[in-house]
């Protein structure tokens, strides 16, 4: 485990893997996750490339950010990680809220890109009930974190997928409840406020591809057809639905493999 030091905020992040077929791999991890999410992706990934996971600030080991951080601040803090390491071009793959940063990075640094892989994400930006929706979160957060956290995790799983993934979902939480309400807060409003990456994705001249889960509750799945068709990006559908890297790890390693 290393850590950067930016603007007096402990970032926390992995370098991983033995490989140098492919350029290096940057993995980011969804709202109320970590990087360890990706734990069981990386021993494969790691034999053709370097693979680097970071903890997004107020998530997982990475230290919470006072005041307002959007998704620039942490497109922001994925340059400066790679700066520190000495790494100049990356691929990127982001699950939900990673995908929104990674398509920052993407506006931001657009050299240091080569490819991209959304993981249950969005060009798009919130749509105005989305927006509604984040506001009353925001709301809830303050009153009842832990009621708030229990809530937004389970509902992205189907009720079968909530007793298979039983014991994984229990740790999520736990490892949820531990993060600071203000944070939470200004996550939320980060995502609320993002800007649409779609014409940005759709210029991108490097590989790019979309993973969706067909009975994804956040992402409808005929507006996510569209916008990869908009896009010209790759687009792979797999069963369940808006945790691909757990419900369906092995078919997404399978895709992951193909970032090149």
């Amino acid at each position: 485990m290393m850590k950067l030091l930016y603007k007096d905020n402990e970032i926390f992040h992995t370098i991983t893997g033995t490989g140098h077929t492919k350029i290096p791999l940057v993995l980011l991890h969804g709202f109320l996750e970590d990087m360890t999410i990706w734990y069981d992706f990386i021993e494969g990934l790691g034999k053709e490339r370097q693979i680097i996971c970071i903890d997004l600030p107020g998530h997982g080991r990475s230290k919470d950010f006072s005041g307002p951080h959007g998704m620039q601040e942490m497109a922001n803090i994925v340059a400066a990680v790679l700066k520190d390491i000495g790494i100049q071009q990356v691929s990127l793959a982001g699950h939900s809220m990673g995908g929104y940063v990674g398509l920052e990075f993407l506006d931001n640094f657009p050299m240091m890109l080569k490819d991209i892989m959304l993981i249950n994400s969005t060009p798009s930006e919130d749509t105005v009930e989305r927006k509604k929706i984040r506001d009353r979160s925001i709301e809830i957060v303050g009153t009842n974190k832990d009621a708030f956290i229990s809530m937004a995790i389970s509902n992205l799983f189907s009720a079968e997928s909530r007793e298979v993934f039983k014991d994984e979902i229990d740790r999520l939480k736990q490892a949820a409840y531990r993060l600071n309400i203000e944070n939470i807060q200004q996550t939320l409003k980060a995502m609320r406020d993002r800007k649409d990456h779609t014409v940005t994705l759709k210029k991108f001249e490097g590989g790019k591809m979309i993973i969706a889960g067909k009975d994804d509750t956040l992402i409808e799945i005929t507006d996510i057809q569209k916008l990869a068709t908009e896009t010209n990006s790759d687009l792979i559908i797999l069963e369940k639905g808006h945790n691909s890297w757990l419900e369906m790890s092995e078919k997404l390693y399978k895709n992951m493999l193909f970032i090149d």
